[in-house]
């Protein structure tokens, strides 16, 4: 959600700039700019739409020698996709790129409006530069102006700023909204949101901290923490391979990452399965003492994994586990008792009602854990231990294979929790890693599978509704199958546990109402089978997922027989995932950025 890169230095400033905002689209956006500073003049171009509208308009413009730089996606919160509302944005002398949401614009533009102070854009971002402005008239120095500015900012942002009086310094302040620079042997410095623009450019980055402000230069990279204090910066390597964000032959990412299942879960499970036991390096056993119940926080895709955890907690550990929708904690005035392991989950880490929730349970002295695909993340810099799932670039806005791996990933941790709270004895353990070991074949996509799915998606086109049918863990993925195809085909589809569609629901069967029922052979099979044939009756057009040929179905996607449900778990994700995929491939969408969505959500 919102993209942010910056460049200072010698290359093509427009092309650096350019092609780290191409790097950043599968986050989602709706218009871009850029703003160009040489020789202490500015050049900016904006366009709404897609990037290649922006890179029309800058076909022309070339920088030669060194120059800075700041661009930008903008996912629109306050005001509409126009030209006027992208930024950056622009003062008497300064431009402004901000991801986030500043909660107390109103007040500042009602301040600067009476300073006369004329506002093009609807957006809370114009604020940040009429501010510093105006805080620049009365400072010693652009960097005093600044600092001024960040500390009177109430809200979540990443903020570059640039401007004429500093025509070699980006100024930056981080606070709730990511945000890394990057350097290398050249010195040049790079900013971005995430790294995936800086790999390729960029050898060490620093991920700023919240409160982290302050200026980058020629011959500096100073930071500041929320105390004023200067600190040192702390470099890491990064990966310099971008050949794994490309999509190597594959219509789109989506449908790239869900042939990559099978590799990443492999990747999942390297270095933690013995033959009749869990390891995580990265967990002291420690972390699970004194609790008795495990409360499980996410947003979206990782909501329905963190659903999925809880079945496997509660029957393998016999710890009490609930399940939280961030948005809604942050605000419900929750009882956070310290007997409770806070369990956050995000593919970005990023997530910002998820990142709020984890500061609440750090600050009520909960212990932590956060389960995520994106290492030095906000998250995993501020939870007591993390667990990554190792899913690799997750380009897709539509999640995949970051779900595929973090259901993995509490599949062992519900083990080793058992092997810790000794509720699960070593034979019962060496038959679920056993289990394990499988999962990598059981999500491998198969021709016949995936042809048989584009074959019959086109019964399910039109219609007024979806309804994914599933028993016990398969309701999580019920829900994540209707989520899947909501966001990617525009369809409207509901998740929904099979013994309740009697309750209400079975009011809207009819031949217009799609079902897609998950029927696992091994767990509750002739309950589930027993709810389709009431939605069949009632002639509901029927898709069964099941390894078990069923004569009152429409249409059937056969999966393998399986030696456990677990198994068939995996092997329906892969078929719900490829169906949403095909639909939306025959509707004519933009699979990888649907409309209205971002892939790392940094607002409220």
């Amino acid at each position: 959600m919102c993209g942010i890169v910056g460049y200072l230095g010698k290359q093509n400033t427009k092309e650096i700039l350019l092609d780290g905002l191409k790097e950043l689209e599968y986050r989602g956006y709706d218009s871009a700019g850029i703003a160009v500073l040489q020789n202490n003049n500015f050049s900016n171009f904006k366009a709404i739409g897609k990037l290649i509208n922006l890179e029309e308009k800058t076909k022309n413009f070339i920088t030669n020698d060194f120059a800075i730089g700041i661009g930008h996606t903008r996912w629109a919160t306050h005001g509409k996709p126009t030209e006027l509302n992208a930024h950056p944005h622009v003062g008497e002398s300064s431009y402004v790129v901000h991801n986030g949401i500043i909660e107390n614009y109103v007040k500042l533009k009602k301040s600067l409006e009476n300073d006369g102070v004329k506002f093009l854009s609807q957006t809370d971002t114009e604020v940040i530069v009429h501010q510093f402005e105006k805080n620049l008239k009365a400072s010693l120095s652009a960097f005093e102006a600044f600092e001024k500015t960040i500390f009177e900012l109430e809200g979540a942002y990443a903020i570059l700023l640039v401007t004429k009086g500093e025509n070699e310094t980006i100024f930056f302040a981080k606070h709730g909204s990511p945000m890394l620079v990057g350097i290398n042997d050249e010195d040049e410095k790079y900013f971005a949101s995430s790294d995936t623009p800086l790999i390729g450019h960029a050898t060490q980055v620093n991920y700023f901290e919240d409160g982290d402000y302050g200026y980058v230069n020629k011959n500096e990279i100073a930071i500041f923490d929320k105390t004023r204090t200067k600190k040192e910066a702390l470099f890491t390597q990064i990966a310099t391979n971008r050949l794994s964000a490309q999509k190597d032959g594959f219509r789109f990412f989506m449908e790239k990452e869900i042939y990559e299942q099978s590799d990443v879960i492999a990747d999942t499970l390297l270095g933690r399965l013995s033959e009749d036991s869990i390891t995580f390096n990265e967990l002291d056993p420690n972390l699970f003492d004194g609790i008795n119940e495990i409360k499980l926080c996410a947003c979206g895709t990782s909501y329905h994994s963190a659903l999925s955890a809880s079945y496997m907690f509660e029957r393998y550990t016999k710890i009490r586990c609930s399940v939280e929708i961030a948005s809604e904690f942050r605000y419900r005035e929750p009882l956070m008792c310290k007997d409770t392991l806070f369990v956050v989950i995000s593919q970005s880490g990023e997530t910002a009602d998820t990142l709020e929730t984890l500061k609440m349970a750090k600050k009520a002295g909960l212990k932590t854990l956060v389960v995520c695909n994106v290492d030095n993340s906000s998250m995993v810099r501020l939870a007591d231990a993390c667990i990554l799932t190792r899913a690799g670039i997750e380009k897709g806005v539509a999640s995949t294979k970051a779900f595929a791996t973090q259901v993995t990933v509490f599949w062992m941790l519900s083990i080793y929790v058992a092997e810790v709270k000794n509720t699960m004895d070593s034979q019962q353990r060496a038959k679920q890693i056993h289990l394990l070991r499988e999962v990598p074949a059981s999500v491998k996509v198969t021709d016949v599978m995936h042809e048989r799915i584009k074959r019959l998606s086109k019964r399910y086109l039109h219609g007024h509704g979806f309804f994914f049918i599933g028993r016990d863990i398969f309701f999580p993925l019920a829900l994540e199958g209707a989520l899947k195809l909501k966001e990617i085909s525009y369809l409207h589809a509901e998740g929904y546990p099979s013994g309740e569609m009697k309750h209400g629901p079975i009011a809207l069967a009819d031949p217009e109402l799609f079902t897609i029922a998950l029927l696992p052979q091994h767990l509750l099979y002739e309950k589930s089978k027993s709810n389709v044939e009431e939605l069949s009756a009632r002639d509901s057009t029927i898709c069964a997922i099941s390894a078990i040929d069923f004569d009152k179905a429409d249409d059937f996607i056969q999966i393998s027989t399986c030696q456990d449900y677990m198994l068939e778990f995996f092997e329906m994700m892969v078929a719900v995932q490829l169906l949403s995929l095909e639909i939306s491939v025959r509707l004519g969408n933009d699979v990888d950025m649907p409309r209205n969505l971002a892939k790392s959500v940094t607002v409220e």
